[in-house]
C-alpha cells in the first residue's frame, strides 16, 4: 500500500512539473531577446517600402528600439505571453525619400499589430494576422568588420554633446585604413593622409599623420580639422557589426561605416 502512495505521489508531481513547464513554454519573458539585435531576412506579405530591412534592438528589458529603412523609434516593449506590445513610439524626424516614404507607415503598423514572436536559436519571427517578418541577430548577418584591413567612411562627427552629419561630410566622404602592420592611409576628405597606428585591444594609438596641401573649401575644411582632431594619439576604436566608433577620451569622435 505504501508503494503505491508513493508511486502515486511521483506520478503527481511529474505531471505538476510538465505543467509548469508547459506554461512557462507559453509565457516567454523575452530574457534571451535583451541586448541584442536582429535584422530582417524575409517578409511575407506586404513588403517593405523601401526594401527595408527592418531593425529590431532589444536595449534594455523593457526598451525597444527599431528602424525599417528610413526613421528610428524608440518606446518601452512588453514581451510576456509571447508578444511585442509596445506603449507609445518615439521617432527621429527625419524626411523619407522614395520608396523609404512609406517605411515608417509599414513599421509602425506591424507593431501596432502587436506581433507575436518566437525566437529560435538566431532567428527571430514576428507574426501578425496577415505579416510574417524572418529576422537574424546581427552578429551572424553582419559579424564585426576587423579593425585592420577593412575600409572605413566617416559618416558621422562626434562631440561630448552630440553626433552629427552634414552634407559637406557625405560629400567629402572621408576614409581611414589601417593595414595589419600599422600603416595607416585614407582621405580626410580633402587631403591625402598617412601615417602609423599601434593597435592593442579596442585602443588604437595613432603617431602624426601626414597630409597632402591641398586647399579645402571651408565647410570641407572643417570635416578635415575634425577627423585629423580625432585621429591624434590614443583613442578607443569598437567595431559594431558593420560601423565603428573612433574615440578621444573627452568625448570627441568620429562614426564610420565599413565600405
Amino acid at each position: 500500500m505504501r508503494l503505491r502512495r508513493v508511486a502515486g505521489l511521483a506520478l503527481l508531481a511529474a505531471a505538476l512539473l510538465t505543467a509548469c513547464s508547459a506554461e512557462s513554454a507559453s509565457t516567454p519573458n523575452g530574457e534571451d531577446l535583451q541586448g541584442r539585435t536582429f535584422i530582417s531576412t524575409e517578409v511575407t506579405g506586404t513588403p517593405i517600402p523601401g526594401g527595408g530591412p527592418l531593425t529590431v534592438e532589444f536595449v534594455e528589458p523593457d526598451r525597444i528600439s527599431m528602424t525599417a529603412g528610413c526613421n528610428r523609434g524608440n518606446g518601452t516593449v512588453d514581451l510576456s505571453d509571447g508578444k511585442v506590445v509596445t506603449g507609445p513610439i518615439a521617432t527621429t524626424m527625419m524626411a523619407c525619400v522614395g520608396d523609404t516614404a512609406g517605411a515608417d507607415a509599414w513599421m509602425t503598423s506591424l507593431f501596432e499589430a502587436d506581433p507575436a514572436w518566437k525566437l529560435d536559436g538566431d532567428t527571430l519571427t514576428l507574426t501578425t494576422s496577415d505579416t510574417s517578418v524572418t529576422l537574424v541577430d546581427k552578429k551572424v548577418a553582419t559579424p564585426d568588420r576587423p579593425i585592420t584591413g577593412t575600409t572605413w567612411v566617416v559618416d558621422q562627427l562626434i562631440s561630448p554633446s552630440a553626433v552629427t552629419t552634414s552634407v559637406a561630410l557625405e560629400t567629402a566622404a572621408p576614409t581611414l585604413l589601417i593595414t595589419e602592420d600599422g600603416s595607416v592611409s585614407g582621405s580626410t576628405g580633402c587631403n591625402r593622409m598617412t601615417g602609423t597606428a599601434q593597435i592593442t585591444g579596442d585602443k588604437v594609438t595613432f603617431g602624426p599623420l601626414a597630409t597632402t596641401r591641398m586647399a579645402c573649401e571651408p565647410d570641407v575644411a572643417e570635416v578635415e580639422r575634425a577627423v585629423l582632431n580625432v585621429l591624434s594619439g590614443e583613442t578607443t576604436f569598437t567595431v559594431d557589426a558593420d560601423r565603428a566608433r573612433v574615440m578621444q577620451a573627452d568625448g570627441d569622435g568620429l562614426g564610420l561605416r565599413a565600405q
